[in-house]
């Protein structure tokens, strides 16, 4: 499994949050997260 996938399942799972994901990954997780139908959590705290 690639990291972007197992980032954006922590993300799913609450345990982490997209600003925590490395810069060079952060996009790649943003669209997991769009394709699995959580484009909520995509937006960062700052």
């Amino acid at each position: 499994m690639k990291m972007a996938a197992v980032y954006a399942n922590l993300i799913i799972k609450g345990q982490k949050q997209i600003d925590e994901v490395p810069e060079k990954i952060r996009e790649e997780v943003r669209q997991i997260l769009i394709d699995r139908g959580h484009p909520e959590l995509t937006e960062g705290e700052s």
